[in-house]
């Protein structure tokens, strides 16, 4: 569905494709984790991972 007419919108031939799909896969992974999944955590508090410690039965 998306894949397909992101191949026919890039130029050049089969290799120079794989390429920059190659590129543009590596550009998106790098967005999120240095910007999304950051802002994600900080707004929904993600971080704040405590177990609390319980008695024992």
């Amino acid at each position: 569905m998306i894949f397909p007419a992101v191949w026919r919108i890039l130029p050049g031939p089969t290799l120079v494709k794989a390429l920059l799909l190659v590129i543009l896969i590596g550009a998106i992974v790098w967005a999120l984790f240095e910007f999304v999944f950051p802002w994600v955590s900080v707004e929904f508090g993600i971080q704040d991972q405590n177990i609390e410690q319980g008695q024992a039965p």
